[in-house]
């Protein structure tokens, strides 16, 4: 079941302790603008899955993230939230890791369950007759209509 969050809140969500970001939903038109973003279009076909991966994780929390605690400069002073900052944040393989499982990956799940549904009678597979058939001495099932 999908369990829609229709207020579309901002929530903190905490990626190791003592470090948490504000960020806005994952949704559809976060996602299409991400995809859309020049570091990703610019990638060179050379490119890898994990430079692919990369670039999309900081394509997205750029959009995301609206604050964050925990974050600062060398001497301890709090940062402000910045494109940089946020790029900076991701090439850390602990905090990339937490953001692609804990945000990243929800839409992800969401998008792979949709891929896992029964047809409808009344879709491209209706109508559709079975091609299996049962190995030989086995028992016979009943066949639909």
């Amino acid at each position: 079941m999908i369990r829609l969050n229709l207020t579309a809140t901002p929530e903190w969500l905490t990626l190791t302790p003592g470090l948490r970001l504000l960020v806005g939903p994952l949704t559809t038109a976060l996602m299409v603008s991400a995809r859309a973003d020049p570091a990703i279009e610019n990638l060179p076909d050379t490119a890898t899955p994990e430079d692919l991966a990369l670039a999309m994780a900081k394509a997205i929390a750029r959009r995301a993230v609206l604050d964050w605690e925990g974050v600062g400069d060398d001497v301890g002073q709090p940062l402000p939230v910045t494109p940089e900052g946020i790029d900076a944040l991701l090439e850390i393989w602990p905090i990339f890791e937490a953001f692609q499982t804990r945000y990243v990956a929800k839409g992800l799940i969401l998008d792979a369950e949709k891929n896992v549904s029964a047809p409808l009678p009344s879709g491209p597979s209706a109508g559709a007759t079975a091609t299996a058939r049962p190995a030989p001495g086995s028992a016979p099932t009943a066949q639909p209509d």
